[in-house]
C-alpha cells in the first residue's frame, strides 16, 4: 500500500502541475505523434531577452520572436526549430525571419503562463488558448494576444477568403463576442479526423489461437493469456504524460459502458461522463484490470518513449495510439528483429458482441491544438499576420502539407507525390519523422490540413484498415464541437472545471489503484455536484444552443 500511496502522489503532483491554467475538457489531440524531448537535449529560452520584438539581425532586418513547442518526432532528429528544415523554408519564402523560443518537452501550460506573467511577450505565440482561463476573449481584455478582426482584414487575404467559403468553421474560429484571436489548425475533411484507436499483436493472437478482441470479455481474456501464456510485464500500455488518464480521454475502454471522460452530446443535451454511471462501470473493470496486473502498473507516468519501447521490445502486446506514429512506426522496427511479428488495430471495444462502438477518438474540426496568436506588445504586426496568411494560400498549403517540390514531393497529373525522402527515407527516418522535418501536415499549424498528405502517409495495409475501422463508430454524433463562449461563460467554465477536473482524475487513480473503495464514487458525485457541475453543463449547453442557432440563419 506504502508503494501505490507514493505512485499516487507522485501522480497528484503531476496533475496539479498541468492543472496551473485550467480549462475544460480536453478532446484528443490533432497530432499524429506526441513525443517527448529529452532534458537538456535543447536550450530553454522561457524568458525573451529584453525587448524581443525590437530584435534586429546584423544586416539591421526585423527578427520576429515566435514561442512554441516543437513537435516530438521532429525533435528527435533535430532539438531546436532552426534546425528543421520546414521552418527554414517557410522563413525563406515569406521573407521573415524567425527567433525560437521553445519550452521543455509536455510543459507548454506550465510554462506560457509563467510567460504571460512576465508582461515581456513574443511576436507570435503557439498555443491552445481555447484553454486559457476565461478563454481567448479574456487573453485579449487583459492584453496578452491582439484581436485580430481588423488584421485579417487588412493583410490576411488567405485566411479571409477561406473563412468566407466555409462559414461553419469561421464561427468555431471566433469567441462568442465575435473576436478572431488566432490562426488555427483547420481540419475539415472528415476523413483526417481519426487516427487513433486500439492496437494490438496479431501474431500473439495467432499464436494463441485467439481472435482479435470485440468486447470487454474477449479483451479480458487477450490480456490474460498475454500475461499468463507470453508472461508479458504490461499486456496493456497507453500513455499517461502529459494527462494521467489518457487510456480514458481517449475514449478507447470507456465508450463501451456508453461514455467519455469530458462533456459530449446526447439527443441535443450535453453530459458529463464521470457522473453518468457507465463511469463507475467502467472504474470498476480498470480496477480490477490494474488488480490483476493487465494493466502497466504505472500507467499514470507512461510517456512515449516507454510506450514505444514496450510495444517494440515485446513488453507489452496491446495499446491505444496512432496510425502513423503508433502502427506506422511500430510494425516496421520489429519486423526488423522478428519479420514473423504483426500489429493490427482492433475495433473500440462494446460490451456485447455486434453492437455498434458508441465513442471513439474523432478531433473536431477546429481542435484544442490551437493556434497562433500575435501578441499585443508585437512592433511587427503586419509582417506576422502576412507570414501567417501564408500557410492559407495556394503555394503555402503546398508547403505545410507536402514541403518542397523536388524535395520532399512532386508534382503528378495535379496531384502532390511524397518522394523517397518521405516514405523512403535514405537516412532510416520513420515515414512520422521525415514528415516533421519537412512538413507540418503530421502535426497542426497555421494552414488547413490536405487529404492527400493521409493518403500517402499511411502506407501499410494495417494503417489503411486502422483508419477504416477506427471511423466506424457513432463518435461523430457525440462530439460537441468547439463553439465560442463569452468572456463570463469562459471564466466560469474554467474556474468550474479547474476543481472538478482535479476532483475527477485525483478519485479515479484512487479507485483504480485500490486506494479508495468503488463505493467512494457515489461520494464523489455528491463533491461534483457541490462543485458546480450543473453550472458547467448548462454553460457548455447554451454555447452549443447558440452556435447551432447561427448555423440556422
Amino acid at each position: 500500500m506504502k508503494g501505490m500511496q507514493a505512485l499516487l502522489y507522485s501522480i497528484l503532483a503531476l496533475l496539479l502541475a498541468t492543472s496551473l491554467l485550467g480549462g475544460c475538457d480536453r478532446t484528443a489531440p490533432a497530432s499524429e505523434a506526441v513525443g517527448q524531448i529529452k532534458q537538456g537535449e535543447q536550450g530553454y529560452e522561457q524568458k525573451p531577452e529584453q525587448n524581443e520584438s525590437a530584435i534586429s539581425d546584423e544586416k539591421g532586418q526585423a527578427v520576429l520572436t515566435y514561442w512554441a513547442e516543437l513537435n516530438g518526432n521532429a525533435a528527435r532528429i533535430k532539438p531546436t526549430f532552426q534546425g528543421v528544415p520546414f521552418f527554414q523554408e517557410w522563413q525563406k519564402r515569406t521573407g521573415v525571419r524567425l527567433k525560437f523560443l521553445q519550452p521543455p518537452s509536455n510543459q507548454a501550460r506550465e510554462a506560457v503562463n509563467v510567460l504571460l506573467t512576465s508582461g515581456d511577450l513574443p511576436d507570435m505565440i503557439e498555443y491552445e488558448w481555447v484553454n486559457y482561463p476565461g478563454g481567448p476573449e479574456k487573453a485579449i481584455k487583459e492584453g496578452h494576444i491582439l484581436r485580430l478582426n481588423e488584421v485579417i482584414d487588412q493583410y490576411a487575404p488567405n485566411l479571409k477568403a477561406y473563412l468566407a467559403k466555409h462559414p461553419d468553421i469561421d464561427r468555431q474560429v471566433r469567441t462568442a463576442d465575435g473576436s478572431y484571436y488566432m490562426f488555427p489548425f483547420i481540419q475539415a475533411d472528415d476523413r483526417l479526423r481519426t487516427y487513433q484507436g486500439p492496437i494490438i499483436r496479431k501474431d500473439w493472437l495467432d499464436e494463441l489461437d485467439l481472435e482479435v478482441p470485440q468486447t470487454i470479455d474477449e479483451w479480458h481474456t487477450v490480456l490474460m493469456a498475454f500475461k499468463e501464456q507470453k508472461h508479458v510485464e504490461a499486456p496493456l500500455i497507453f500513455l499517461g504524460v502529459p494527462n494521467p488518464l489518457f487510456g480514458i480521454e481517449s475514449g478507447g475502454f470507456i465508450g463501451a459502458y456508453g461514455v467519455r471522460k469530458g462533456f459530449y452530446l446526447e439527443d441535443g443535451n450535453v453530459l458529463y461522463g464521470p457522473r453518468e454511471p457507465g463511469y463507475k462501470a467502467f472504474l470498476s473493470l480498470f480496477r480490477d484490470w490494474y488488480g490483476e496486473g493487465l494493466i502497466d502498473k504505472n500507467f499514470a507516468t507512461v510517456d512515449t518513449v516507454t510506450q514505444d519501447t514496450s510495444m517494440i521490445t515485446g513488453r507489452s502486446g496491446a495499446s491505444l495510439w496512432n496510425a502513423g506514429a503508433g502502427i506506422g512506426t511500430w510494425l516496421p522496427t520489429i519486423r526488423d528483429r522478428n519479420p514473423k511479428a504483426s500489429f493490427v488495430p482492433a475495433p473500440y471495444p462494446v460490451l456485447n458482441k455486434g453492437e455498434r462502438p458508441k465513442f471513439g477518438q474523432r478531433a473536431p474540426a477546429i481542435g484544442s491544438s490551437g493556434g497562433v496568436a500575435i501578441s499585443s506588445r508585437s512592433r511587427h504586426v503586419e509582417e506576422a499576420v502576412r507570414m501567417l496568411d501564408y500557410g492559407y494560400g495556394p503555394e503555402g498549403h503546398l508547403l505545410f502539407n507536402f514541403g518542397v517540390e523536388g524535395v520532399s514531393y512532386e508534382m503528378k497529373d495535379g496531384y502532390p507525390v511524397y518522394t523517397d525522402l518521405i516514405l523512403n527515407n535514405p537516412d532510416k527516418l520513420a515515414p512520422s519523422q521525415a514528415l516533421a522535418m519537412y512538413t507540418r501536415a503530421s502535426y497542426f499549424g497555421p494552414f488547413v490540413q490536405d487529404v492527400r498528405y493521409m493518403e500517402q502517409y499511411y502506407t501499410l495495409p494495417e494503417q489503411k484498415e486502422a483508419i477504416k475501422l477506427w471511423s466506424d463508430t457513432d463518435a461523430s454524433e457525440h462530439l460537441l464541437p468547439s463553439v465560442p463562449k463569452t468572456e463570463k461563460e469562459s471564466a466560469e467554465l474554467s474556474a468550474i472545471m479547474q476543481d472538478v477536473t482535479t476532483l475527477v482524475d485525483e478519485m479515479s487513480l484512487k479507485i483504480i489503484l485500490g486506494i479508495e473503495p468503488l463505493e467512494a464514487y457515489d461520494t464523489y458525485i455528491e463533491q461534483l455536484q457541490a462543485l458546480k457541475i450543473d453550472r458547467a453543463i448548462q454553460i457548455q449547453k447554451t454555447s452549443y444552443d447558440r452556435y447551432m442557432q447561427s448555423l440556422a440563419k
